[in-house]
């Protein structure tokens, strides 16, 4: 007697499942989809799990997360995140889970990068006001042809930010583990080389991963060898930099001026001073909210569902070195 394996079953959220239902029918191979819904009722075992962008800061995460990590059989995770600093994500590779990221983000991040920085060269507060005011001001701006950009991270990020950049005739150097030459960079530097250069950069990107290696990475010293005028834009994570150092380092106007989306407790707190600092531009963790981003999370799930089912590489599969020191 010929045994018919059991079609595999797809832990998944009900509102992601319903935008791409037509495609796992498509698919042609029988899957059994565990929905989860948007209170987190459904979860169950499954060998297989998306955690989709709409997941985030939704009810049913909790449920979501619990479910993947008691799923006794579950063999690949589909992460819509980049980074790795969720603890749940360390805890499946551990337990020998396929885990697959994602750098779809990465297009609409490079446009907050360069909005944020052109809003502050340009005084986009300061051209606000003068309309609401009703006053006729004709402002100068700084123009980001030949200024400097000095990218911690230059994964998929910070090359996005790059080419943005390198359109508007800025000079970009790119920070990263490898020195071997990139297109998108003009210059390469070690994270050890790239301190003398934060002395002539103009703008400086923090695009790295968190872990113990770079949490407080950018500190007082940091502060302390960046240029007069410089903005620092960090949309990698808040525990990348030393928050008090920052404050203090704003406050003595080098950095003169620092776009933050990412902060090391969020929500940020009703009282933090980043709220109403002057020379403080804060987004809440929202540079990643591009119109696309959710249809190319899709698109790349689909991708690697079919490359799994079909035995074949996975796209941006994680290790365990993945996860830096522990």
């Amino acid at each position: 007697m010929t045994h018919t394996p059991k079609p595999p079953r797809l832990l998944i959220y009900e509102p992601s499942y319903r935008a791409i239902k037509h495609r796992l029918e498509g698919l042609g191979i029988p899957l059994t989809p565990v929905v989860v819904d948007e209170q987190g009722a459904g979860a169950g075992d499954a060998e297989l799990g998306w955690f989709c962008p709409r997941l985030f800061g939704s009810g049913a995460a909790p449920a979501f997360t619990e479910a993947l990590l008691g799923a006794s059989s579950l063999r690949w995770v589909q992460s819509s995140a980049a980074g790795l600093d969720n603890p749940l994500f360390r805890k499946l590779c551990e337990r020998g889970v396929r885990l697959t990221s994602s750098h779809v983000q990465a297009p609409a991040i490079g446009d907050f990068v360069l909005a944020g920085v052109l809003d502050h060269f340009q005084q986009g507060p300061v051209r606000r006001k003068a309309q609401e005011d009703g006053e006729w001001r004709r402002l100068p701006f700084r123009e980001l042809g030949g200024t400097s950009w000095l990218i911690y991270g230059f994964g998929a990020i910070g090359k996005a930010v790059a080419r943005r950049a390198r359109g508007f005739g800025a000079q970009i150097t790119a920070v990263r583990r490898s020195i071997k030459p990139c297109e998108d960079a003009d210059h390469v530097v070690t994270v050890a080389e790239a301190h003398t250069r934060l002395l002539d950069a103009d703008v400086v990107v923090l695009a790295m991963p968190l872990d113990a290696s770079t949490r407080g990475f950018a500190g007082e010293a940091f502060f302390g060898a960046m240029k007069a005028g410089s903005v620092l834009v960090n949309v990698g994570r808040g525990g990348l930099v030393d928050e008090s150092a920052l404050l203090a380092a704003l406050d003595s106007g080098v950095p003169a001026h620092a776009i933050l989306d990412v902060f090391a407790t969020e929500p940020l707190p009703e009282d933090n001073p980043f709220w109403s600092h002057p020379h403080v531009a804060v987004t809440a963790h929202g540079s990643s909210a591009g119109s696309g981003v959710v249809p190319r999370n899709g698109d790349l799930f689909m991708e690697n569902l079919q490359r799994f089912l079909d035995q074949q590489a996975l796209l941006h599969e994680v290790s365990m070195s993945d996860f830096g020191q522990a």
